[in-house]
């Protein structure tokens, strides 16, 4: 087997075109689009390129066929905040051997060991937790965009290998035509009668506003959980930018109580469901089809990417009102069926709840994993 660095413009077309070779045959997969993951490796694009390092890999056997790849990279701001420096791997997709596995995980760790690493978390990605994370074990059903999909084989090699599962990763999903529970409509109708509570759904015309007040919310709502880096407002401007072309503002709500951003629930329409005809291409007329479907194709679930709540208002009840707000705007569509509650982590116990809450039912799991070198 051959292993090299991802160099050439030959180079990036291999390491995106492995993919499409592994999950020919599989239904269920969705091809990213190729510029959502070239934007992770792009400085221009990545903010997180400021202050960390990534590189990547192919591997071909003796007869020059692609048969894996990997990424390693490094956060600075966040590697040094566990017991041991830890770095990264991810867009790992190999065939089902573990001898070739065990030589991409080999040349991540190498690089990574070189840079002072002492251990690395995967498959994760270089930038925020939202795409491209976690080793999906469970639920092997179409994802939802940005949602990690691989083969079941896959856990087998990071297992054989060493990795360890740091945590789980639950996704659930919730009908939009199940009534909620008795007791979680009560507690929102009563929330939004409350004096001084408002709700307001994002307006596309004041993202820099809405931005800032994610941020306070979400660098308050998390502060506490261990190895917490705060978001920077940059770096929500950017996914804010990245998601406006799929967007729907009237599914995207902020809580405020006497004014103070108190909480928000950042939901979007399953792109994937409209560019999985597209094979991960965005040429133009690749977004003319995309504008089409769009358009005239029905999607019928949506994500909730994430969701957040101030220490000070959490068991407020913001988020059940803010789930009332948004069933009154989707049920007169008749668009949508379901909502995908993605994804928490095991250790997040109050958000679980708040799954539980709704009446949501499992639907997906993922891992993260950590090989101590």
């Amino acid at each position: 087997m051959i292993i090299s660095e991802v160099i050439t413009k030959k180079d990036r077309k291999d390491f995106l075109n492995l993919p499409r070779i592994l999950y020919k045959h599989d239904d269920a997969w969705v091809c990213p689009l190729d510029s959502d993951t070239e934007a992770v490796f792009d400085p221009q694009k990545n903010n997180f390129h400021r202050h960390g390092t990534v590189t990547r890999w192919i591997l071909r056997d003796n007869r020059g066929k692609l048969i894996g790849r990997i990424a390693a990279f490094i956060n600075y701001e966040k590697a040094y905040t566990f017991e041991q420096p830890t770095g990264g791997i991810g867009f790992f997709e190999c065939i089902d051997d573990q001898q070739a596995a065990n030589l991409l995980f080999d040349t991540a760790k190498n690089w990574l060991q070189n840079k002072g690493m002492k251990a690395m978390d995967g498959p994760i990605n270089f930038g925020e937790n939202d795409t491209f994370w976690g080793l999906l074990v469970d639920g092997f059903t179409p994802p939802s965009f940005g949602m990690n999909y691989n083969a079941p084989y896959y856990y087998q090699l990071f297992s054989c290998y060493g990795f360890k599962t740091l945590y789980e990763q639950i996704t659930n999903h919730l009908s939009v035509h199940k009534p909620f529970p008795e007791r979680f409509t009560r507690i929102a109708e009563w929330v939004m009668k409350k004096p001084g509570y408002t709700f307001e759904h994002l307006d596309t015309q004041r993202f820099e506003k809405f931005a800032a007040d994610f941020m306070e919310i979400y660098n308050d709502a998390w502060k506490d959980f261990p190895n917490f880096v705060p978001i920077n407002q940059n770096t929500i401007l950017e996914s804010f930018n990245k998601m406006k072309i799929i967007m729907d503002e009237n599914l995207i709500w902020f809580a405020y109580v006497n004014g103070e951003p108190a909480s928000f629930i950042l939901i979007l329409p399953d792109a994937n469901q409209i560019i999985k005809p597209l094979k991960g291409k965005l040429g133009f007329i690749e977004k003319l089809k995309f504008l089409y479907y769009r358009r005239y194709k029905k999607i019928s679930r949506m994500r909730a990417i994430v969701m957040g709540t101030k220490q000070a208002y959490q068991r407020h009840g913001l988020e059940s009102a803010m789930f009332i707000k948004l069933k009154e705007y989707v049920l007169p569509l008749n668009r949508y069926d379901e909502l995908e509650l993605s994804w928490v982590g095991d250790f997040n116990e109050k958000m679980l709840a708040i799954h539980e809450a709704t009446g949501a039912t499992f639907g997906k799991k993922h891992v993260t994993m950590r090989k101590i070198f």
